[in-house]
């Protein structure tokens, strides 16, 4: 029986990662968005040692292992090298506005609470709250992934989503090991195949700004047409 202490320290842990979530959507700077990733991936590996202790579920320490050493060190170290490499703009051009963004983020979050709560209302009120905020995580991830032109905070914005798949994995007591390796195995495969089509954009366009790629894709078409 979890004790309120430990249902306080693994929900502000949670919390903690979704406002992490709304700081990626509130930067537009390059390094101030692989900064906050960073961040938000150590805090996912808490919530997962956090999770292992008071289910008394060693599997979970490798999950957080996991993150800290691949989504929190690797994976971050990786991106600034791409973004060294391949001289990107420090500013992020969105498609919303910094405001509009971060209201539609809220919508989410509200979203969230309304689709889960009433399908696990027999759930213990820890299950419940881990699944809202998980949830709302992913739909941020996807709301990054969308409002950002840059090819890189997309990659970003995939990489948060999987946190929240991640938060949501171990807050459901008895998932087995073999589910959140692969989890972690799939996240690193698709990593490295980001990393080869980034440098593969900008060899073939000069450029990682999805709106240019989108007008030179128009461009070629009229061209074919004409």
């Amino acid at each position: 029986m979890r004790t309120g202490f430990e249902f306080d320290i693994a929900h502000t842990i949670s919390t903690s990662v979704l406002l992490l979530s709304f700081a990626l959507l509130y930067q537009r700077r390059m390094v101030g968005i692989l900064q906050a990733f960073t961040v938000q991936a150590v805090l996912v590996g808490a919530a997962a040692a956090w999770q292992a202790y008071i289910q008394d579920a060693p599997h979970l320490y490798v999950t957080a292992l996991i993150a800290w050493v691949f989504k929190a060190t690797i994976i971050p170290l990786a991106l600034h090298s791409i973004v060294r490499r391949l001289g990107i703009h420090r500013t992020v051009e969105t498609v919303l506005g910094i405001n509009l963004t971060l209201l539609a983020g809220v919508g989410l979050v509200i979203l969230s609470i309304l689709l889960v709560f009433p399908i696990a209302h027999a759930s213990a009120a820890m299950t419940r709250e881990n699944l809202a905020l998980a949830l709302s995580i992913v739909l941020i991830g996807l709301l990054l992934m969308i409002t950002r032109r840059n090819a890189v905070t997309q990659v970003v914005g995939f990489m948060s989503l999987e946190n929240g798949l991640v938060l949501a994995a171990v807050g459901v007591k008895g998932m087995p090991l073999v589910v959140e390796m692969s989890v972690a195995f799939s996240v690193l495969i698709a990593f490295i195949i980001f990393g080869m089509f980034l440098f593969r954009i900008r060899e073939r366009f000069d450029t990682l700004d999805l709106q240019y790629l989108e007008s030179f894709r128009g461009n070629h078409q009229e061209a074919r047409r004409d």
